[in-house]
């Protein structure tokens, strides 16, 4: 296809698609699925090889949190039977966060539910961090409070974490419908004083939610534009409990086809498989690997995941290998600050592509977290 030429041409170059073309990739049949995954492929093997980056989950408290958020098991209001708990202490989570390392994560990602941190959470949490490097000094530690006060980016920095998340999620123009508890500006602003006070940003999305396909492609172009290192795309997890509980809007194929179009927008920054990936891809878990360059290893945050041993013999069967600690992510190019200035400009909106039937609910695919940070039982890793 012309098209999946021009786009690796492009990603070659690190030259930003237009509109158009980001939203034909979505548009393409199931036929030109392998096609995609194939182009996409190359873009991704240009940048990292065949390296795949392990992340892993520390959710540090659980559930009961004041915000709205529709896509949430741990949102006010949520039904969800899921683990509450309040903060781990730092000896804790530092223990849950070995057992991710000792399965060969490179980074830990401590999660914790909430508006944002107080002052004392931010030190609470930097005590963490402080106990996990002391464990293990070479681990990459990405703190997720939510909404950042002034100061509090720098704080973190100084304790010792690398990076800090905070996901756009969906488009600008749909965010209110999905929150209304803050805004999709205050989300903008927190990845960007995270960048200021020196950590990596780690920023993405959750598709899945009844977004348009414009949607997908103006939140993917919004974060290329905010240039985060790392971009996480989750596919909704529609929990019983929660308001997009009857939300089964993906199958295996476009999900591939989402993160074909993210690796084409964003080919040399970390484009990582988050949140719903064993619900949605399944078995088609392995050729999503040909298009990004890291995982999360075992649990995430309310539900389980697959085994973490699955997902090494999975990375291993793939032909791929986990990257080690003494290995650079990113490119040499983006360490001096991303590649804002080599990218293109974006063209005007097109229009969206068609909508695609929407599959039967497999409600017995969400298994909620039983295990590991929060519990008696040992974690998945």
């Amino acid at each position: 296809m012309d098209l999946l030429n021009t786009l690796v041409e492009k990603g070659l170059r690190r030259e930003l698609p237009t509109r158009e073309e980001a939203l034909a990739v979505l548009a393409t049949s199931d036929d030109e699925l392998l096609d995609v995954v194939a182009a996409a492929g190359k873009v991704r093997r240009q940048w990292f090889g065949r390296r795949v980056k392990l992340n892993y989950l520390v959710n540090l408290k659980s559930g009961l949190c004041p915000e709205d958020c529709s896509y949430c098991s741990q949102r006010l209001g949520s039904k969800a039977e899921i683990l509450k708990y309040t903060w781990l202490k730092p000896d804790e989570a530092s223990k849950a966060a070995a057992a991710g390392v000792a399965g060969g994560a490179k980074r830990v990602c401590l999660v914790a539910s909430g508006r944002g941190p107080t002052d004392k959470d931010v030190d609470r949490v930097s005590k963490t961090i402080e106990a996990i490097k002391d464990q293990n000094e070479d681990v990459e530690v990405c703190a997720c409070l939510g909404l950042l006060s002034d100061g509090q980016a720098e704080r973190l920095r100084a304790a010792g974490a690398d990076a800090y998340n905070h996901n756009l999620n969906t488009s600008e123009a749909t965010y209110g419908g999905i929150t209304t508890t803050h805004t999709y500006a205050d989300r903008v602003e927190t990845v960007q004083q995270a960048q200021a006070a020196g950590m990596s940003a780690c920023s993405g999305l959750i598709a899945g939610m009844g977004e348009t396909d414009a949607d997908l492609v103006d939140v993917v172009f919004s974060l290329r534009e905010l240039d985060p290192d790392s971009v996480p795309v989750n596919f909704l997890i529609p929990f019983e409990g929660t308001p997009l509980a009857k939300e089964w809007n993906l199958t295996p194929q476009r999900a591939l086809r989402i993160l074909g179009m993210v690796r084409f927008v964003c080919p040399d920054v970390e484009v990582r498989l988050a949140g719903g990936r064993e619900v949605h891809l399944r078995t088609m878990q392995p050729l999503a690997l040909h298009l990004v360059n890291s995982i999360f290893l075992g649990d995430y945050l309310t539900s389980e995941g697959q085994a973490g041993q699955a997902d090494l013999e999975m990375i291993a069967d793939a032909g791929f290998e986990v990257e080690g600690a003494e290995t650079t992510t990113l490119p040499e190019h983006r360490a001096g600050g991303g590649c804002a200035s080599a990218c293109g400009e974006p063209a005007a909106p097109e229009p969206e592509g068609e909508t695609p039937e929407i599959p039967a609910a497999r409600t017995d695919l969400v298994s909620v977290r039983r295990r590991g940070a929060g519990t008696d039982l040992a974690p998945n890793a």
